[in-house]
């Protein structure tokens, strides 16, 4: 890749994070425009994430991004200087202005030049709304007692909100502080967030004050709160707080006060978009030219591919411990096997350590998609005409980075399936005594290996009776076969290609895609999918997966002469295997343990191979099922790394891909959650999913 193509990459990655944040910030102001309490540093930071997409929209020649970014700066800076009210038409334009975004974007990296036509028919009605402008005008600070001298100094912004604040009767306070340079940062944000409760900081500027490790800032406050509460609220040896003006009785010009006219909070105007950004004081000297980040962005390709190199180090580390053993087993080599034996201790532990800190590097908070699904949530409701809450827990649980992306169109079409499907109108929760708005909660959390995501809602629920139904009506199941299917292979239903229990065909639902790709996306990711409903309830569904796909720890095992390897996310236990234990229940294979049935399956039939001595039961689960593989015996534990298979055999399903063993052997990886539900669900043909693999 050349510097021009590292850059273009670099311009990708940065715009979709400021997308993400902005998706975030419009979330925010949503909510807050529904309480009618709405921040005015959150439109401020709107705006200026906008205008940065339109600065990098310049720089790389997206002409298209650059267009959508300058509508937008111009109705994003008409509402935070108070020339355009905030209405839902306004807010429902920036919300449109996301998708708008991923789109351009997507076409910038994909060289394409036609604009589809609803994105063209976007940008018409937006460039309609620029010129738009129905906000009051407010009094002019000429008629309020204020320093001239501080005037000078403000924004555009900044002007906007001191006019905005005296009109509503506030008093402006001068605070000086001073701050460590080192910790600058944290403690002005802790300053604004105790200052936050008794009114607004209007701006902040450095005096010129302070030695090589301190500066000293004058913040200019609006507060309707009386000097002395000001004062033991953000008090401290280094604060003083100082009254500049209160409003008059009767507004009328005039002129700057002496007493405040030689201390103006900075010596000269400056003209800056952005009201927080610190100026410097002619004389002052800055301390150091070290950036204060440490944090880098990394390629995920990268980040594979020193994976794989992990991966093949694990492999010849498995080859150095099965030399040591023999030369360990000849005794005049004793001394050179302890040798051996300290050296292979010392390079597990460190490959150890490397492969935890590349892990560690590709996770991500799953919380990334999670501010999409509030937006998808948000359109969603809107189009249905329904009220939903959206209640997210977990956002911090940490999954790696293509497991999150891979989620996100799962996890949107089961949002979209229970807004549509689960959550009732309006009316008909009223007649059931439910409140009007219904609740979608999403649940993510670690447990052990694995990350457990909950999709909960409180609508009608599923019935397994209609679901039955509706499956015979479209030719899914026979009238035989439903009588023996339990609830849960009724629910499982809704996951069979083109089902769907809508009679009517909509924007959201209707057309049977969605569930399907739900549990075929899942699967892929080595994931299962259950489902819980009780009707007039609400419906519950959990996604199981696990943390990683990068490298995995896996138990190898042999089946008719030939390695597999299970992955250890999977296993439960080993055990003996014992014939005379079985028995044999609806056809299907069983044993007792521990007072519970476990299905039972021999690989070797399983996969057409010869049986040669099955000694030992590997029980595997999947979510809430079980099953025990008997397979001939085990190899032991090894870290591997999983390799895709060709196109010629990626569609057989039971195997997750290939992995290169300690000998140079090449063993297949076996998928367990596709192994547990093919044989538990396709072995007696009966079952819903055992029918969606013979229509495959």
């Amino acid at each position: 890749m050349n510097e021009s193509e590292r850059g273009k990459e670099e311009f990708y990655s940065e715009v979709q994070e400021l997308i993400e944040g902005l998706s975030r910030d419009l979330l925010s102001l949503d909510d807050q425009e529904k309480r009618k309490k709405v921040e005015p540093d959150l439109v401020n930071d709107i705006f200026r994430a906008v205008h940065t997409l339109k600065g990098l929209a310049g720089l790389f020649g997206a002409s298209r991004l650059g267009v959508l970014s300058h509508n937008l700066e111009e109705i994003l800076d008409d509402l935070r200087l108070g020339r355009r009210p905030l209405t839902r038409e306004a807010i429902d334009l920036l919300f449109k202005s996301i998708d708008a975004y991923g789109q351009l974007l997507h076409m910038e990296q994909s060289q394409e030049v036609d604009v589809p036509p609803a994105l063209e028919q976007f940008f018409q009605d937006l460039s309609r709304f620029v010129h738009v402008s129905e906000g009051p005008a407010l009094a002019p600070l000429a008629e309020y007692e204020l320093d001239a001298g501080l005037l000078s100094v403000l924004t555009e912004y900044e002007e906007h909100r001191l006019r905005t604040n005296i009109q509503q009767g506030m008093s402006l306070f001068r605070v000086r502080t001073i701050f460590k340079l080192q910790t600058i940062d944290e403690e002005l944000e802790q300053l604004k967030s105790v200052a936050k409760p008794l009114g607004e900081i209007i701006t902040y500027l450095p005096t010129g004050g302070g030695d090589s490790d301190t500066i000293e800032l004058e913040v200019l406050m609006a507060s309707g709160a009386p000097p002395g509460q000001l004062q033991k609220t953000l008090g401290g040896p280094l604060i003083r707080i100082e009254e500049l003006a209160r409003r008059s009785s009767a507004p009328a010009p005039a002129p700057a006060s002496e007493e405040h006219g030689h201390e103006s909070l900075a010596p000269a105007k400056e003209v800056d978009s952005d009201p927080h950004e610190l100026r410097p004081t002619p004389g002052l000297q800055t301390a150091s030219l070290k950036s204060v980040s440490q944090t880098v962005r990394v390629d995920i390709r990268k980040l594979d591919s020193l994976m794989n190199i992990v991966g093949e180090l694990a492999i010849v580390r498995a080859s150095l411990a099965r030399i040591m053993e023999r030369v360990r087993g000849q005794g005049a080599l004793r001394e050179l096997g302890v040798e051996l034996h300290r050296l292979h201790r010392a390079f597990d532990r460190h490959l150890g350590q490397m492969q935890d800190g590349i892990l560690e590097v590709r996770m991500v908070p799953i919380g990334q998609i999670f501010d999409r699904l509030g937006r998808i949530a948000r359109q969603a409701s809107r189009e249905a005409g329904k009220q939903i809450n959206l209640v997210i827990t977990g956002a911090e649980t940490e999954v790696d980075k293509l497991i999150v992306e891979e989620l996100s169109d799962p996890l949107m079409h089961m949002v979209r399936n229970a807004i549509d499907h689960g959550i009732e109108g309006p009316e008909e929760r009223q007649r059931v005594g439910k409140p009007e708005q219904g609740t979608i909660a999403i649940n993510a959390f670690q447990k052990g290996s694995h990350v457990y995501l909950e999709v909960e809602d409180d609508g009608r629920g599923m019935d397994p009776a209609r679901l039955i139904e509706t499956a015979i009506q479209r030719g899914f199941l026979s009238e035989q076969d439903s009588r023996e299917l339990s609830h849960q292979d009724a629910f499982a239903l809704i996951f069979l290609p083109g089902f769907s229990t809508k009679t009517t065909v909509d924007m959201l639902a209707g057309r049977g895609v969605g569930m399907d790709v739900v549990k075929t996306n899942i699967s892929r990711l080595g994931g299962v999918i259950d489902v819980q409903s009780d009707v007039g309830v609400g419906t519950k569904m959990t996604i199981t997966l696990p943390i990683t796909l990068a490298i995995l720890s896996a138990l190898i095992v042999h089946v008719g002469g030939q390695p597999f390897a299970v992955p250890l996310s999977s296993v439960q236990e080993a055990l003996v295997f014992d014939p005379a234990n079985l028995r044999t229940v609806d056809n299907r294979e069983v044993m007792t343990l521990r007072g519970a049935t476990l299905p039972v399956a021999r690989l070797a039939r399983l996969f057409q191979m010869e049986e040669q001595n099955r000694g030992f039961v590997v029980v595997v689960a999947a979510g809430s099922r079980r099953l025990g593989l008997v397979v001939d015996y085990l190899e032991g534990q090894q870290d591997i790394v999983i390799k895709p298979l060709g196109p010629s055999l990626r569609q057989v399903r039971g195997f997750a891909g290939a992995a290169q063993l300690g000998d140079q052997r090449v063993g297949l990886v076996l998928d367990s959650p596709a192994l547990v539900e093919e044989i538990l669900a396709g072995e007696v043909g009966k079952t819903p999913l055992g029918l969606r693999r013979g229509m495959a």
